[in-house]
């Protein structure tokens, strides 16, 4: 079988099965003596290039041993840990929630988005799950330095140290795609901030774990995340020495796993906020970037610069769809001059096309937001798919009416005001990844 818009004879990327045994006393793979893994049992399979763009064989057998351990039955052995006796294996469970998971939950059990997180909340508190937090806070560190790379790209004399288009990082299918099938010199281009996922991991396991007094290997973290990528994504966070040797995140569960969890619980439970790194900022519900299927770098970067670069206040984004709807523009202009070009390319066809003419000096764009997925992360495989593995169309259009409905433009600013100084370290390579020293607001 060859790969969907793939010049290999198959893709060899395998993948996790999110219908796993989700029995409580069952457990973890890694434990298992003599028998494979749910993710290695899956070791044959052959899938479409569309599932993720890590497709050169990049799954290593450690990996793979790692991946088997992201599962629902991992989770249920932590949350087990903690209502036994013994409490010096007792850890404290934080899952932290990305906002493109929330139109699942709302359309998949009739819900509004507001009501959706408070019902995921509420139903995790009730698991034993101890905080529940709001991944958006971690991409707006995110943006935060992205913007300022962009205009310090933006701002380079010559053409070599300009780089320029600047690809976003936020993205692991589209990144590892780009680091393990690409290379150089389309990796010169990556934005270096680290990802929402990434921060959000420094956030929980050295500023929150500060914060109440606890070392980060008491804490367990969980992210909730539309796909399979993140998983991958999590076993790449490098170890931050304060960390002292562990992951940002120990454990990554699609919406899908998420949502069979509940299926099999009680979706009666009492409702809940949802939980606030930083105690000055109040917030009952989880909150949405500009861009319903993306964590919004393309618009809040593009106000930035426009301000910053042309000093032009840009209330409104106009994107215009090009050759498809999943490869759209945006456009400044001044003077009858277009000063700023920016893109966003969703799905393997566009980045293939945006590769070849980027290596043949041919793409006019200035910043390109890039997702491994057609239709962005609300297409993510970990969510809205059908039994046979195919998307669910009919859940999708409900899903995206929910996010468009609670896109806030208003979120432009709210959390990047933040009342609190944050020290977070860089990754370490392959490739450098960073966030400011130190992140300061008046």
């Amino acid at each position: 079988m060859k790969c969907e818009h793939c010049t290999r004879k198959e893709c060899k990327k395998t993948k996790t099965d999110d219908r796993e045994n989700l029995s409580a006393d069952a457990p973890s793979p890694a434990r298992e003596s003599g028998e494979k893994g749910e993710f290695h049992k899956l070791a044959d399979a052959r899938i479409f290039l569309s599932d993720c763009l890590a497709c050169d064989s990049c799954v290593t057998a450690e990996e793979g041993v790692q991946l088997s351990q992201q599962n629902a039955k991992d989770f249920f052995r932590v949350l087990n840990l903690n209502k036994k006796c013994d409490t010096s294996k007792h850890k404290v469970l934080v899952v932290s929630v990305c906002p493109q998971s929330l139109p699942y939950f709302a359309a998949k059990f009739n819900l509004s988005v507001t009501e959706a997180s408070r019902r995921l909340c509420g139903f995790l508190k009730s698991l034993g799950v101890h905080y529940v937090f709001d991944t958006t806070i971690a991409a707006d560190f995110s943006i935060l330095e992205s913007q300022k790379e962009f205009v310090r790209r933006y701002r380079q004399h010559s053409e070599e140290e300009r780089t320029l288009p600047m690809l976003t990082s936020a993205c692991p299918g589209w990144v590892r795609y780009a680091e393990r099938v690409l290379g150089r010199p389309i990796t010169a281009h990556l934005c270096t901030a680290k990802s929402p996922q990434q921060v959000m991991g420094s956030l929980v396991k050295d500023y929150f774990a500060r914060q109440q007094n606890l070392s980060p290997e008491k804490i367990f973290h969980v992210i909730v995340a539309p796909c399979y990528d993140k998983k991958l994504e999590a076993l790449q966070e490098g170890s931050l020495p304060a960390l002292h040797g562990s992951r940002g995140t120990d454990c990554v569960l699609t919406s899908g796993e998420i949502a069979q969890i509940m299926e099999q619980g009680d979706l009666s439970v009492k409702d809940a906020a949802i939980d606030t790194l930083f105690g000055d900022l109040k917030e009952d519900k989880v909150t949405r970037h500009d861009g319903a299927s993306s964590d919004g770098h393309l618009a809040h970067i593009f106000r930035h610069a426009a301000k910053e670069l042309f000093n032009e206040d840009v209330e409104e984004v106009t994107y215009r769809a090009l050759r498809n709807k999943d490869f759209q523009e945006v456009t400044l202009e001044k003077n009858g001059e277009v000063v700023l070009r920016f893109a966003a390319a969703c799905g393997f066809r566009n980045i293939q096309n945006m590769i070849l003419k980027l290596k043949k000096g041919k793409f006019p764009y200035h910043f390109v937001e890039v997702l491994a997925c057609a239709g962005g992360c609300l297409n993510g495989r970990g969510q809205a798919q059908t039994p046979e593995g195919h998307a669910d169309k009919a859940l999708l259009r409900q899903m995206e009416g929910e996010s468009s409905l609670t896109t806030n433009s208003e979120r432009a600013g709210r959390h990047l005001k933040i009342h609190r100084t944050v020290q977070l370290r860089p990754r370490t390579p392959p490739r450098k990844r960073k966030m400011s020293t130190w992140l300061e607001a008046s």
